[in-house]
């Protein structure tokens, strides 16, 4: 193993970051932490129709919202094809490569009689032991890549164990187009070597690119010397709760969308991507620094994880019980505007965060605190505020009007007072009074509730809605 571990997330720009997408990445930024070594960034965007700016701003920023951050700027594949070429012409010049002329009307006919004879689809090697000039004259070449045509190649995955393939699976690939343009195969190889990656953790669903790009690493070994294997670690995908591939309806989302429309704290995604496939004994949260110090691969199972929506949120309400109260007000400020009353939202945030399990619940029960009177009513609401609610309102507000020392200890004496005077349960004035306060069947306690309207605005809207 070199010195220094260096691992490189290879997103395509042609889609968002996507939730499997930030788990691959997060474990490569957690296992070069680990080892002290280098996390580094490779934007795949060779694919120019498909590629956009916009997608390359949002993988960024959502792997920064994440907290992972790279020890290099970003590398461009897109920016790097004559090095590909470069590299394509050595393993020419050697023999370890070779032209194909063939048409592509030879190709799709040697395609059709393999379909027609159920025989796998692979270049047959035409060109592969034919001398360039037998091809007509200033015709058309793509160059290929000479395959190991005998034996086994294995690998020792980090995760997957030991791998092996029959070499004669693996065809004579293009590495250099007609047109001159590197394949993927070709780049990912190069780039990975001239960026010094060490470690290639990526999902199981690369891992037969691997022996397609061992024998690129080898030739170019025997070449010049200098191009060691990568350590491979192959991460099994991520399945829905209910064991499917994962979609869009089971989560498969851009990160940004956990953020922005599901309320997800950053943390709180963090540690549930960090458990979904990897496991330290019981342990549920891991902070940042702890899974730097624990993360390994040894830890990586080999069966899918499956992605649980359910549970994601209810972490993420542990994550916004913990989180800080002033983080919290920032976030519900971007979601209400910034002219709600911070002072009043950060004196609420210990009433209103133990019921919300996201940033938008959080909001939302945030909302009946800048409420202009008359309140919009929720169905529910309205419901408990029928004859007999209105005149329990009445009794309440004429008690509470007496009441001087407004606070939770004393309002709470003053109601239940009345409730027992009146041969009523607690919730008999409680669930009125919540809708006339809030505007909602839900709040936090509805003596917090009083509290934080303070006396005047409290009594208004419970006088708004009495008999």
């Amino acid at each position: 193993m070199a010195s220094e571990v260096v691992t490189r997330f290879a997103p395509s720009p042609t889609g968002f970051l996507h939730i499997g997408g930030a788990r691959t990445a997060l474990f490569n930024w957690l296992y070069a932490r680990h080892h002290g070594g280098k996390a580094l960034l490779r934007i795949e965007d060779t694919d120019k129709k498909r590629s956009t700016q916009e997608a390359i701003d949002a993988i960024i920023d959502g792997l920064g919202w994440l907290g992972l951050d790279y020890d290099d700027a970003p590398t461009f594949q897109s920016q790097r094809a004559d090095r590909h070429a470069e590299v394509a012409n050595k393993l020419l010049e050697a023999g370890h490569a070779y032209k194909c002329f063939a048409t592509p009307e030879e190709l799709e006919a040697m395609r059709a009689e393999q379909r027609a004879n159920k025989q796998p689809m692979r270049y047959d090697g035409r060109w592969r032991d034919r001398d360039p000039s037998e091809a007509p004259e200033g015709a058309a070449y793509a160059v290929r890549l000479k395959t190991p045509l005998d034996g086994q190649t294995t690998i020792q995955d980090e995760v997957q164990s030991e791998v092996s393939v029959n070499n004669a699976e693996v065809d004579d690939y293009i590495i250099l187009r007609a047109d001159g343009t590197p394949t993927y195969m070709l780049a990912v190889v190069v780039d990975a070597h001239d960026m010094g990656v060490t470690h290639v953790i990526r999902g199981d669903d690369h891992l037969n690119n691997a022996f397609r790009q061992l024998p690129i690493y080898r030739a170019m070994d025997a070449i010049e010397g200098g191009w060691p294997d990568p350590t491979y670690a192959h991460i099994p995908l991520i399945h829905g709760a209910d064991g499917a591939k994962l979609s869009k309806r089971h989560g498969a989302l851009g990160v940004e969308a956990y953020r922005d429309e599901m309320g997800i704290l950053s943390d709180a995604l963090f540690n549930y991507l960090l458990r979904l496939g990897w496991g330290h004994g019981d342990r549920e949260e891991v902070t940042r620094a702890e899974a730097i110090e624990l993360f390994d691969l040894s830890g990586v199972g080999k069966s899918p994880s499956r992605f649980d929506m359910k549970k994601l949120e209810n972490l993420n309400g542990r994550y916004i019980r913990e989180a800080d109260d002033s983080l919290l007000v920032a976030e519900v400020l971007k979601r209400l505007g910034n002219g709600s009353d911070a002072k009043l939202l950060l004196k609420a945030m210990p009433s209103l965060k133990p019921r919300a399990k996201n940033l938008d619940e959080l909001a939302d029960s945030a909302k009946f605190l800048f409420a202009q009177t008359p309140l919009k009513m929720t169905e529910k609401a309205a419901k408990l505020l029928d004859e007999d609610g209105r005149a329990r309102l009445a009794l309440v507000s004429t008690a509470l009007a007496k009441e001087n020392d407004w606070t939770i200890e004393a309002l709470e004496a003053t109601t239940k007072s009345l409730a027992e005077a009146q041969g009523l349960g607690l919730g008999k004035l409680a669930q009125p009074m919540r809708a006339a306060l809030t505007g909602t069947t839900t709040s936090p306690g509805i003596f917090d509730v009083l509290v934080l309207l303070g006396r005047d605005e409290a009594l208004a809207r419970l006088n708004a809605q009495s008999a």
